[in-house]
C-alpha cells in the first residue's frame, strides 16, 4: 500500500510540475535562452530553490525530489493567491526582463524541474 501512495504521490506532484512548466516554463525558458541576462536571473532562482530543498524539510529524507519540489511551489501559488497574486506571462520577449520576483522564481523552479532526478533529493552539489 506504501508504494501505491508513493507512486500516487510522485505522479501528483509530476502533473503540478507539468502543468506549471506548459503555464510558464516554456514561455519562460525559451525567453531566457534569447536574453542571457535573464537566463542568469532565472538559474539564480533554480539554484534557491534547490538550495532550499537540500536545507531542509524535516523528515524528508525520503521522499523524491520532484514530490518535494512540487509541494514547494504548491506553497507559492497558495501564498501568492492569497496576496491576490495573478500570473501573466509577458506577451513579448522584452517585457520577461521586468518580471517579478514569483514569475522569475516559477521558471526558476521550471528549470530545476527539467534537470533533477526525481529519485533523489535535490542537492547542493549540482
Amino acid at each position: 500500500m506504501k508504494d501505491l501512495v508513493s507512486s500516487w504521490v510522485e505522479s501528483s506532484a509530476r502533473s503540478t510540475l507539468s502543468r506549471l512548466h506548459q503555464q510558464i516554463g516554456v514561455a519562460g525558458l525559451a525567453a531566457a535562452a534569447a536574453l542571457p541576462g535573464l537566463s542568469a536571473v532565472f538559474d539564480q532562482h533554480s539554484a534557491a530553490v534547490r538550495d532550499i530543498l537540500a536545507a531542509g524539510v524535516e523528515g524528508s529524507a525520503a521522499v523524491a525530489g520532484v514530490v518535494l519540489l512540487a509541494g514547494y511551489t504548491r506553497g507559492l501559488l497558495d501564498e501568492a493567491k492569497a496576496k491576490g497574486w495573478t500570473f501573466r506571462a509577458p506577451a513579448e520577449l522584452s517585457e520577461w526582463n521586468s518580471s517579478d520576483w514569483l514569475t522569475a522564481r516559477l521558471v526558476g523552479v521550471c528549470s530545476l524541474a527539467a534537470t533533477m532526478d526525481d529519485r533523489e533529493r535535490p542537492t547542493g552539489n549540482g
